[in-house]
């Protein structure tokens, strides 16, 4: 997609899932917003479609839109459906495939590691909202 194309999607109101249909045999993808800190982008997947093991140099965050797949960690097998989320720790080995048709969003953070910082270093965490 266009710098043009993701500027349009600004400032509306989206649904994800409707951004990106089903492609017979394939993967389809569509970039929602991209800059130096991260993108999102959203997959469809058709059945028996998927991501071989890889890994990447930041952490992902996968949200389920639609459909069922099966994601693999560090070796470790899961099941994730529609709502469920998963971050992929950076420079972890990962996969995901179809167990039916499919969408996702997927969230790059993309940073180094001397911004990575501890829990601990954000009071706003403990928060409490009544």
């Amino acid at each position: 997609m266009s710098t043009n194309n993701r500027t349009q999607l600004k400032g509306k109101i989206l649904n994800l899932k409707d951004l990106v249909e089903y492609q017979p045999g394939s993967v389809a993808s569509r970039m929602v917003i991209k800059n130096s800190c991260g993108s999102i982008t959203v997959f469809s997947f058709d059945e028996d479609e998927g991501l071989s093991e890889h890994t990447a140099p930041f952490d992902a965050v996968v949200t389920i839109l639609d459909g069922e797949c099966e994601v693999w960690v560090a070796g470790e097998t899961n099941v994730m459906k529609e709502g469920d989320t998963i971050i992929f720790p950076a420079d972890v080995p990962h996969a995901l495939s179809a167990v039916t048709g499919f969408k996702m969003a997927l969230t790059m953070i993309r940073g180094n590691e001397s911004e990575k910082e501890s829990d601990s270093q954000h009071p706003k965490d403990d928060m409490k909202f009544e």
